[in-house]
């Protein structure tokens, strides 16, 4: 079967038409949770294995419109024309590259249009996106296009689970693909801007766009081209970060590799991206980072904000050795199987020795717009569960920072309070009087634990926002029997701690 590469007509993307394709979209009931519903548990998880025989055995003889679209979009198979003519206009679609002809009879789909829905502090959202058709279903061995348009993936939404939802004048989607981030920031921006280097990728994200309704600013060109002159409050992206060797352009795969050196993308990402930041802005990157024989990863990144007059804090979710970082982007690029496999492999090995590259992070790189001459730099490994979305955690953290920053007599005067994610866990010998380890948990966010002791548990516990943290402090000296400047210069590292890290607020 060969996919047509050309691009989605604006006479399709009318409002008329696309509004023709969604009514039957919609009446056959193909968004998100009738969907899963009716592939079940097992049909799911064969389509995150890329196995299509759960899902087909699932829809059995069924030759209902929902049926139909789940076989035609996601199982990418063959559905008679008679059929899908009773609820679509095949010629339009045919026309328009969402879908193609096999002889007389079949129909096959070039794009694959998805259902995609997810819930934020503004409710419940649903809809679709348009992408490429995932390749390599059923195991076989397909290699990946260099004009590639990824749809939904683990990455994407890594990225929208940990994007800030605050309310923001202005949002850029910088190297939008299919346009999946734009529907999350449609959500709480004014105004969002699209950019993309690859055109088929701005198709697609057209058509995700039109399909849902959006009508936003798309612009194509390289990196921070085409908003040379604009800044903006918040930045998201999922750059072409992945650090493979030098290759021909025309055989690079557009969605993933930016042809940098090492991983000189994602620095060219975070040092241009802090001069489009708006005065308080936020710049969030899902990325990869080196670790190098000359350098650790945390000095080299924190070079990257050097007189830019922005904060930086950079969360490592993963540490991987050279070996599963190669293997994982071989297979990839459909090269499972494949007679190169091994040279590629070689190629990649050799590549990364001539950089220096000994081990690769994976996390999240996130920028603020302080002004500052001097940049605040958090470094953190935190490869534990987390309760996504996180993006409201993170928002915190920026303001947490702030305030565990203060000058002791500033501090002192604040009053906080426990947040209410908290737990306490307490251990200790069956009979024992009092608990011999105590640990307060978060449930949400970033989940981190804090080991406390009477001392500094006494305090938080107290925390209610009626009292400052210097008479709680006053308050548990008494308790204790301890003179309170003692007390007080003992605790409040840990209790900067817990600030820090949202313990208390």
């Amino acid at each position: 079967m060969t996919m047509r590469q050309h691009a989605v007509s604006d006479d399709f993307l009318r409002p008329d038409s696309i509004n023709a394709f969604t009514d039957a979209l919609r009446g056959a009931k193909y968004n998100v949770d009738a969907v899963l519903e009716r592939l079940g548990e097992a049909g799911q998880e064969g389509l995150t294995r890329n196995q299509t025989m759960p899902a087909l055995d699932r829809l059995g003889d069924a030759t209902d419109a929902q049926a139909d679209l789940i076989r035609l979009f996601p199982l990418q198979q063959i559905v008679p024309r008679s059929r899908l003519a009773a609820f679509l206009d095949v010629p339009a679609l045919i026309e328009a590259g969402v879908l193609g002809a096999i002889g007389r009879e079949g129909i096959h789909a070039d794009i694959d249009v998805r259902p995609y829905g997810f819930t934020d502090a503004a409710g419940e959202w649903s809809g679709w996106v348009a992408a490429d058709p995932i390749p390599g279903m059923d195991s076989m061995v397909t290699r990946t296009r260099p004009n590639y348009v990824l749809g939904v993936s683990p990455a994407s939404t890594s990225l929208a689970q940990l994007t800030v939802p605050d309310r923001v004048g202005s949002a850029l989607d910088l190297g939008a693909g299919c346009g999946v981030q734009s529907l999350h920031l449609a959500r709480h921006a004014d105004t969002v801007t699209l950019t993309d280097i690859n055109p088929r990728a701005l198709d697609m994200a057209r058509l995700t766009l039109a399909l849902n309704g959006l009508d936003l600013d798309v612009r194509a060109g390289s990196f921070y081209e085409p908003v040379a002159h604009d800044s903006f409050d918040l930045i998201v992206t999922n750059p072409p970060y992945v650090m493979s060797p030098p290759t021909d352009a025309a055989d690079r795969l557009v969605y993933r590799e930016g042809g940098f050196a090492g991983d000189g993308l994602v620095r060219h990402v975070v040092r241009e991206g802090a001069s489009h930041l708006a005065d308080g802005g936020l710049l969030q990157v899902l990325a990869n980072w080196a670790d190098t024989r000359e350098a650790s990863w945390e000095d080299r990144l924190a070079e990257w904000v050097r007189g830019t007059g922005c904060d930086l804090w950079v969360v490592e979710r993963k540490h991987l050795d050279v070996y599963s970082y190669i293997e994982m982007w071989l297979t990839d690029a459909g090269l499972s199987g494949d007679p190169i496999w091994l040279d590629r492999y070689a190629e990649w090995l050799n590549y990364f020795d001539a950089q220096g590259i000994t081990g690769v992070g994976l996390g999240w790189i996130m920028v603020r717009k302080s002004g500052s001459a001097e940049p605040s730099v958090h470094m953190e490994s935190w490869p534990y569960t987390i309760a996504q979305p996180v993006g409201a955690a993170l928002s915190a953290g920026w303001t947490a920072r702030d305030v565990a920053g203060l000058d002791d007599d500033e501090l002192l005067a604040r009053t906080f309070t426990v947040d209410p994610s908290v737990v306490q866990e307490a251990t200790g010998r069956p009979g024992a009087a009092d608990p011999s380890h105590v640990v307060l948990r978060q449930t949400a966010g970033l989940c981190r634990a804090l080991a406390v002791d009477a001392a500094v548990g006494g305090v938080i516990g107290a925390c209610d926002g009626e009292l400052p943290l210097g008479v709680l402090i006053g308050a548990v000296a008494g308790l204790l029997d301890q003179p309170v400047d003692e007390l007080e210069a003992a605790i409040l590292p840990r209790l900067r701690e817990a600030i820090e890290q949202g313990f208390i607020a």
